[in-house]
């Protein structure tokens, strides 16, 4: 009997630590901190208070931003002549942009169906449908008046790992009429998450970043040349890593055989793009069904670029790819294909009603 004892022993130890190792990973919560009401707004101190909102059909609103309105009131008189070419160049620098923009709702435009719009003071949203390489595509296109109405939320409020609820009921919990899922961070142990201007983690992974700046501007950086709290310093306002990049400059930036780890090649997926300053698309597709087949990651890429998107980020897809809207879900979540059910998530990104 003692020569089975070892073996036996040894068995049984190498179970417990998987066992122990599987849990850990996946399924025990660990909350780490509640982040509700936890917002940086400070890197918008400085903006002017009137911003224009212009929706995809040209027209424009006024709103106010809340910052101070005797700073956008001062002028230099010693220099009118500056100021008035100053004027020009702003002037210049709006109809540039909004005819970006049109131009590029024009391209969300083809082969669409539009199948739902909202707009209030900060935010106008119109959502597509698509037939896209045998392949359900949903796509929000969105202005915002500033880029702090771009904003995430935790599951449960809280930061951790394996804290996890359904995308919609995040989206409910925090007022948003659009949501889609976020990159998960809570199933890996580093990798920046920057939200809502503040650093939870700061372990770098290697992985190229999503930053969307104060500015409104979106720019893949690479983790690896600054920290957190520098990119934050700078006036990052969101920060996500999962990736891969898939179009920087307008340019498809992955190759057609790229993948996500061991997955498989056409999946559901979830995306996030700039077309312009504070115009952004969110995207999600289905797959794994008998209707959807799903996208490559260049599938992806090439659906973005093809509306106009100049920069685009992978997020975390499969059955976590959901897409919520006034109310219901959109898309089709599965991770199986054989039912619609919504997977957990860490996190998620909204616009608020």
């Amino acid at each position: 009997m003692k020569k089975y004892i070892y073996p036996i022993t040894f068995s049984l130890v190498l179970a417990a630590f998987t066992l122990f190792v599987v849990l850990d990973t996946f399924l025990i919560s660990r909350p780490i901190e509640n982040v509700q009401g936890q917002i940086n707004n400070s890197m918008f101190s400085s903006r002017s208070s009137d911003t224009t909102l212009t929706d995809n059909t040209g027209s424009s609103k006024a709103t106010d931003t809340g910052a101070d309105t005797d700073t956008s009131q001062q002028s230099d008189t010693a220099s009118t002549e500056s100021g008035s070419a100053d004027s020009s160049d702003t002037a210049d620098s709006s109809s540039s942009g909004q005819s970006s923009s049109a131009a590029a709702s024009s391209l969300l435009t083809e082969n669409a169906t539009l199948i739902g719009e909202y707009q209030n003071d900060q935010a106008s949203i119109k959502l597509y449908s698509y037939t896209y390489e045998n392949t359900a595509v949903y796509a929000a296109d969105i202005t915002l008046s500033s880029s702090e109405y771009l904003k995430t939320a935790f599951a449960s409020d809280y930061y951790g790992k394996n804290v996890t609820d359904k995308t919609s009921s995040i989206a409910q919990q925090n007022n948003a009429i659009l949501a889609i899922n976020g990159d998960y961070y809570g199933a890996r142990e580093s990798g920046y998450v920057i939200r809502n201007g503040i650093v939870y983690r700061d372990s770098n992974d290697g992985r190229d970043l999503l930053c969307v700046y104060a500015d409104g501007t979106m720019k893949i950086v690479s983790s690896s040349e600054k920290t957190a709290q520098a990119l934050v310093d700078e006036g990052v306002w969101q920060a996500f890593s999962f990736g891969p990049a898939l179009v920087q400059n307008g340019e498809i930036d992955v190759s057609v055989d790229a993948e996500v780890g061991k997955a498989m090649a056409s999946n559901p997926r979830t995306a996030v793009g700039m077309i312009d300053t504070c115009h952004y698309v969110f995207v999600v597709s289905d797959g794994r069904t008998s209707e959807s087949k799903g996208l490559s990651l260049y599938q992806l890429a090439s659906f973005m670029q093809s509306i106009g998107v100049k920069t685009a980020y992978n997020l975390d897809g499969g059955g976590s790819s959901t897409l919520y809207f006034n109310g219901e879900i959109i898309n089709y979540p599965t991770t199986s294909g054989r039912s619609m059910k919504e997977r957990g998530v860490s996190d998620i990104v909204y616009i608020a009603k």
